[in-house]
């Protein structure tokens, strides 16, 4: 064994070390997100923690209050961590696990990153199964491992344009797919391993919207219970819409997170699965409280935003919540704070008017907007409308009941109160778009641009927009997004533009979803053979009448040309002078008439 000091922390290279090697794919260091806030609950304060694996360095500030030892095989990370915790007493391994002190065991152990990653491959490979054996062997009695898998069929690879099995990176060591029998395939084959490494599994967790980058993780018998949950809906399509913005992707996974959700699926195609196991004896001590749902949104210093379950349901739970922050545009700010109390039941007013939409039913579609605009009217004083519910799209809008509405997140709220046609026509444009942009049937005129539906919508919720209020909305829509996401005065105005420029034909905004582009190319194609059909009818009827213009000329040119005509002239023309003649000789003799009766006047 061999140490190495860099910046005044111990490294220890033990053998089998990869020396210019890095395990972490990003340039710049990345928040640890749920899967840290998961381990800060999991970890108790004094124990012993083996991170075993590759972690961003940000993920040992979640564990300041446990002796922590890193074993990683990449001696680049293992400095990184070293010089991220040089004021703590952390100490870095670097080599196989082979390098870990004998007999040294750990009451908590976390491989977030997976197995594979412990695995050096500097000298003989140890597999998947050996590696959780070594680990598990390592937990003390009642102890706790918390391993990440990667889902070989999960949602990653359904919209991933390349085929996993043609990747020729340097990572790309080992072929994991489903054919690879020393790697579990799903989430009840992990379990079995877990057990037939003498481990208790516990509770699970599903990972979207990517394994590389986990921002929501979901217990797995919530998702496969709360199927039509309105909280599960919004989490997995607004997850999945800003996780791979601005990727191309085979079809939008928004769009399939939310149907293997309302399938029964958003478990058995999640991108990776969290599992927290124990060796026992079980600890007689009562379980701890985890979370339902650990969700990251906004920048990195937000925070994650956590929902437990109570005996009243599930709560909203914020871990020191920021102070409130209005953003530079001053029209929107956050108020984590505002995140306490139950979590409103019901289903998504999105999802809702989606399906009415789908099925052409019109009385469901009257039914629902209508229930909205009087929700806002409702909440409105004088005719504005403050606070979340002036900013509550339909995606964040829940059917209680089926009558009554409320605000799903209300963090997000105005800085000034928006009157109540604008807050209603953003939602209604909103919801408009998504729907033309989308390629969604609906009961709807095809040739409606976006405007134009946003007004029809209005009418069908009982109320008088018109093109001048839509334009408004637009203009706080482009406000209010660019606060959400944190944009300068340069991304305003890119988002305000693409904004403007979004028609019928449009591809929808966020990932570049190849299935959308194509249905988006299928309704330009349906509009220019349109327009080129009104062009040949209008080419055809400029045609027709040129055609009967030269007839009429041609016509005119052969009578006049004829004896008839000339004697017709010689007729006619002294019949004009002699109408004339008489015409003058009435106006003179009226005149002199006129002179006679003033003189006899006088």
């Amino acid at each position: 064994m061999t140490t190495d000091t860099d910046q005044a922390q111990q490294v220890m290279l033990t053998g089998g070390e990869m020396l210019a090697w890095s395990d972490l794919r990003t340039e710049e260091p990345t928040d640890s997100g749920p899967l840290g806030a998961l381990a800060a609950h999991v970890v108790p304060a004094g124990a012993r923690v083996l991170l075993a694996g590759p972690h961003e360095p940000a993920f040992l500030d979640r564990l300041t209050r446990a002796e922590v030892t890193c074993l990683l095989r990449s001696r680049l990370d293992g400095v990184a961590l070293a010089e991220h915790a040089a004021d703590r007493s952390v100490r870095v391994i670097v080599g196989g696990l082979g390098g870990l002190p004998p007999d040294e065991t750990y009451d908590v152990i976390i491989a977030a990153s997976g197995l594979d990653p412990v695995d050096s491959i500097e000298g003989t490979r140890l597999g998947w199964d050996a590696v959780l054996a070594v680990l598990a062997d390592r937990l003390r009695p009642g102890g706790t491992l918390l391993l990440r898998m990667d889902n070989p069929v999960g949602l990653h690879r359904l919209v991933d344009v390349s085929a996993w099995y043609t990747a020729r990176e340097d990572a790309q060591w080992t072929v994991d797919g489903v054919l690879d029998a020393d790697h579990p395939a799903n989430l009840d084959q992990l379990r079995h391993r877990l057990a037939d490494a003498g481990l208790v599994p516990d509770a699970s967790f599903a990972a979207y919207p990517h394994p590389e980058a986990v921002t929501a993780l979901v217990a797995t018998g919530e998702l496969d219970q709360g199927t039509s949950a309105g909280l599960l809906d919004a989490v997995l399509h607004n997850t999945c819409s800003d996780g791979y913005a601005g990727r191309s992707v085979l079809q939008d996974p928004a769009r399939l997170a939310v149907d293997a959700l309302h399938a029964g699926l958003a478990t058995s195609l999640a991108p990776a699965w969290v599992v927290l196991a124990q060796r026992g004896p079980l600890p007689t001590t009562e379980p701890t409280d985890l979370p339902v749902a650990l969700v990251r949104t906004g920048p990195s210093d937000v925070g994650e935003i956590e929902v437990v379950a109570t005996g009243q349901g599930l709560q909203w739970r914020v871990a020191q919540p920021p102070a409130r922050a209005e953003t530079a545009t001053g029209l929107a700010y956050r108020d984590l704070g505002a995140l306490a109390g139950p979590v409103p039941t019901g289903r998504l007013l999105h999802t809702l008017l989606l399906d009415a939409c789908l099925r052409q039913d019109l009385e469901r579609i009257r039914g629902l907007l209508s229930g909205y605009a009087r929700w806002l009217d409702s909440s409105a004083v004088d005719g504005r409308i403050a606070g979340a519910a002036a900013l509550a799209g339909m995606d964040n809008v829940v059917v209680v009941d089926g009558e009554r509405f409320a605000v799903l997140d209300p963090s997000w709220q105005a800085t000034e109160p928006l009157p109540v046609d604008v807050a209603l026509a953003r939602g209604l444009w909103r919801f408009a778009a998504i729907l033309l942009t989308g390629g969604y049937a609906h009961p709807w005129p095809s040739t409606l641009d976006l405007a134009g539906l946003t007004v029809v919508l209005g009418g069908v919720a009982g109320r008088e927009l018109n093109r001048a209020t839509v334009r408004v909305a637009v203009e706080t829509e482009a406000a209010v997004a660019a606060a959400q996401q944190g944009l300068d005065p340069t991304g305003r105005q890119k988002l305000r533009d693409e904004l403007d420029t979004l028609e019928l034909d449009s591809p929808p905004p966020g990932p570049r979803s190849y299935q959308q582009l194509y249905e988006a190319w299928l309704r330009q194609r349906e509009e220019l053979t349109r327009i080129q059909a009104l062009l040949r009818w209008t080419d055809d009827l400029i045609t027709s009448r040129e055609r009967a213009l030269r007839r009429a000329d041609a016509m005119i040119k052969m009578l006049s040309g004829s004896v008839s005509f000339r004697l017709g002239r010689l007729v006619i023309t002294p019949a004009r002078w002699a109408k004339r003649a008489a015409r003058a000789l009435k106006r003179r003799l009226r005149k002199a008439l006129k002179r006679q009766v003033r003189g006899e006047q006088q």
